[in-house]
């Protein structure tokens, strides 16, 4: 393939994206749902224009890592410690509930099958899918409608990064189950590993940036010397560690949230993810759509697959957000924050091709749920937001 094609495709998905984000705004809905739909018309379920690439997806990939880093730079790091403990029973109880339910759901639509089976295995397996909550959309949304750093929106944020950390723990011991060379132990003993290594480094990081910064204040080598932080947080994460990259480019913006060029960081930051790197990130989910192998049986499973991951994520979130004390109308937007499922789910997924624990025909169903939930979360958070009749960041859990 000529390298100068990735250029066009490049210049359709911006303009798709574009334009499709204009609509959606002017019919009052979150810009993402915009791009989304923009990716699925121009891939390959309806025009063709654009078909999934490696280099689109290393760029969709760069685009998530710097949405995640941007929101960590936004984060208020003493109401994230505030929101914490609470965000860790909200995630617990959004992996359980997804998990169990999921794969009785498998069960009853393929039959009961003995514990210890390759088919118990694989109904696990969908309920493990089922657990991964993909933070980016939502974050994106609450961006949008201005409420990402009110107390819900840290909550939604925090618990999310549990959720995702505890999903991948789930997977291994999953995967350690059938496969006797897996060791769900050294993954658990990784990831308490990366976040002891993120305190120490991310202390003196912080350190180090503080004196640059008031050096130099408001010079674009501060933002430069971020952004490599950001890639060499997320490398080391997922290279070293075993952890998602998201996770460690949201950590790294964590530790500069408090320094004093924080929000000119992340101005410079956000430029680079609007103009290019967000819109094909976004618009690459609906590039990863293909139905043209779907059967009567396939989309049937595929419908109930979609309404048991929405639903046991909000009954599951939500109804342990209510007795952490959140407001009925708080705690239903924080288990329809957390509905979202993206790049985790599409991790999980391929890691279970690559095991025989899912099979390929059932890729489609797991797409459906990241597009479906894509567009509606941010439609729903939309609707419940614009019900308050106070500002959200002032309310009291």
């Amino acid at each position: 393939m000529e390298s100068y094609l990735v250029l066009k495709d490049l210049a359709i998905i911006v303009i798709a994206a574009k334009v499709f984000g204009i609509v959606a705004r002017k019919l009052k809905a979150p810009q993402v749902v915009g791009e989304i739909i923009a990716g699925l018309i121009i891939g390959p379920s309806v025009l063709g224009f654009v078909e999934q690439t490696d280099f689109l997806l290393q760029m969709a990939e760069i685009g998530v890592i710097l949405l995640m880093f941007s929101a960590g730079l936004e984060t208020d790091l003493k109401e994230l410690l505030k929101t914490g403990p609470l965000a860790t029973l909200i995630a617990c109880a959004g992996v359980f509930i997804p998990l169990a339910v999921g794969a009785l759901y498998y069960m009853l639509y393929y039959g009961m099958s003995p514990w210890g089976s390759d088919e118990f295995y694989k109904a696990v397996f969908m309920g493990a899918i089922m657990t991964a909550t993909s933070v980016s959309i939502t974050v994106q949304s609450l961006k949008e409608m201005g409420k990402l750093k009110g107390k819900i929106g840290t909550t939604i944020l925090s618990a999310a990064i549990i959720d995702d950390i505890i999903g991948i723990i789930v997977l291994t011991f999953v995967i350690g189950f059938k496969n006797p060379d897996s060791n769900p132990g050294t993954v658990i003993m990784n990831t308490v590993l990366f976040f002891v290594l993120a305190v120490g480094v991310g202390f003196i990081s912080y350190k180090i940036f503080k004196i640059v910064d008031k050096r130099y204040p408001h010079t674009r080598r501060i933002p430069i010397a971020a952004l490599a932080y950001c890639f060499a947080m997320a490398y080391i994460a997922e290279r070293y560690f075993g952890i998602a990259d998201i996770t460690g480019a949201y950590v790294a913006g964590i530790i500069l949230c408090s320094v004093d060029d924080c929000t000119y960081i992340e101005r410079k930051v956000d430029i680079n993810s609007y103009m290019l790197f967000g819109p094909v990130f976004f618009a690459s989910i609906g590039l990863k759509t293909n139905i043209d192998n779907i059967n009567g049986s396939i989309l049937l499973f595929s419908v109930g697959f979609v309404i048991v991951a929405l639903l046991t994520k909000i009954i599951g979130c939500g109804i342990m957000a209510r007795l952490c004390k959140f407001k009925g109308h708080d705690a239903l937007k924080i288990g329809v924050g957390m509905m979202t499922r993206g790049e985790v789910a599409l991790i999980i997924s391929q890691k279970g091709l690559s095991v025989g624990l899912l099979e390929p025909v059932y890729f489609t169903s797991v797409i459906l749920l990241i597009i479906f939930s894509s567009i509606a979360t941010p439609i729903i958070l939309k609707f419940l937001y614009s019900k308050d009749k106070e500002p959200e960041e002032i309310q009291t859990a």
